[in-house]
């Protein structure tokens, strides 16, 4: 299975830290290297990244790293960057035909959550996405920046920052299938240019399913206090 990371955004809360928040170091490795060798760790074996803030040295970063490790790195470009992340999503399409892991750059997770992940049972027409409900006292999760899910059972009911009735926390982990494209070009038609805009398509359509990771570690790497927690990860797990 292949895996699109999304690496196109500027970070401007780790600037003072890297201009190019996905070569900020967590420990001695830079972050989106992180993701690569986490994915490859669960089984991932061809990657597609789609670049868009300094594309030419994080370009050049994946080039280093595509012969450094020994991994398949195939290198889009989202001109128009600045906007929703939906658009740096709809860049890839064309680029898978069946299923494929969606991730973010800036996310680190425990590998066990893909490993279970690939072995969800998916429609062709199906996303699921890998959510936390543990939404009381969760010290990795920034409720201001969090995405939140409402879930019933296995399927997504709503899903956004702003959401005040939830019961989970997108990880921004997702497998997908090629329907995640269509439903992405559908709500922007419709005025709304992000992921979750897509995946709320998909989820009217009940469409959209959610796996829980129980008590796995993940953390969205937004700012320095957060960095600070994933190092801390990474020194307790003696892999910083």
């Amino acid at each position: 299975m292949r895996s699109l990371i999304i690496a196109a955004g500027r970070g401007k809360r780790l600037s003072h830290i890297s201009d190019l928040k996905p070569l900020v170091l967590l420990g001695k490795t830079p972050l989106l290297e992180h993701i690569l060798l986490l994915a490859n760790k669960a089984g991932i074996n061809g990657f597609v990244v789609v670049t868009g803030y300094q594309a030419k040295e994080i370009r050049g970063f994946l080039d280093e790293i595509s012969g450094k490790r020994n991994l398949k790195i195939n290198v889009i470009h989202n001109e128009e960057w600045e906007k929703e992340n939906g658009l740096s999503v709809l860049k890839a399409k064309g680029h898978f035909k069946g299923k494929f892991l969606l991730l973010m750059s800036d996310h680190i997770f425990d590998t066990s959550i893909i490993e279970r992940l690939k072995k969800f049972p998916l429609n062709d027409d199906e996303v699921v996405l890998a959510v936390d409900c543990n939404i009381e006292n969760n010290t990795l999760v920034d409720l201001e920046e969090a995405t939140k899910v409402k879930r019933e059972n296995d399927r997504i009911i709503d899903i956004g920052k702003n959401l005040k009735e939830y019961n989970a926390f997108d990880t921004g982990i997702f497998l997908c299938t090629p329907a995640i494209f269509s439903a992405l070009e559908q709500s922007i038609k419709m005025g709304d240019p992000t992921l979750s805009g897509g995946i709320r398509m998909l989820a009217n359509k009940r469409k959209a399913r959610v796996m829980d990771i129980g008590d796995r570690i993940w953390i969205d790497i937004d700012d320095e206090n957060a960095l600070q927690k994933a190092c801390q990860i990474f020194e307790d797990m003696g892999k910083a």
